[in-house]
């Protein structure tokens, strides 16, 4: 499968929010529990930049299959070279080796938008998503207990972090 990475335009935010909303039902993926609307995403998704904070559409032979994003971690100017990468795909492009290419992505660019630290939050229970991490040398640097309630259900938040080194 080819796999390309493409800027997000304004046009591509519908397709965005398409694809986020599509993982909330199983509460693997996100902290929101209800449908989010365009509306909702748009100050995200403006905050994002070519330049500093990208945020890619996934191309997989020539078809949207997802989206990779940059976010700044806490906003302060001290946190300026740390993100958040955030991994969404469509359910039928999932578990093709996918992530795998976009986990690659983030790190080969994170040099040249100097961005010395990579941060992922995921979900205890989303063993999918930290094993691959951990394939790519991400570590666990905070274990959050029980701090999401999902329908009544407490689950952990993992934060795992990789340095990226830079000039």
């Amino acid at each position: 499968m080819n796999i390309e990475f493409k800027y997000a335009q304004p046009v591509d935010l519908l397709k965005v929010v398409q694809t986020y909303n599509s993982t909330i039902e199983s509460r693997m993926v996100t902290a929101d529990t209800e449908i989010v609307s365009v509306d909702d995403k748009k100050k995200w998704f403006d905050s994002h930049s070519a330049e500093k904070r990208p945020l890619w559409l996934v191309i997989a032979d020539g078809n949207y299959a997802g989206w990779m994003s940059f976010s700044s971690f806490y906003g302060r100017p001290a946190y300026d070279g740390t993100v958040e990468l955030s991994i969404y795909l469509e359910e039928k492009y999932r578990q093709f080796g996918i992530g795998k290419k976009c986990l690659s992505k983030a790190i080969e660019v994170s040099p040249s938008l100097k961005i010395h630290t990579l941060l992922g939050f995921i979900f205890g229970h989303n063993t999918i998503s930290l094993n691959l991490f951990y394939q790519f040398g991400f570590e666990k640097w905070a274990h959050l207990p029980e701090v999401a309630n999902l329908d009544g259900i407490y689950r952990d938040l993992i934060i795992l972090g990789k340095k990226v080194k830079f000039n």
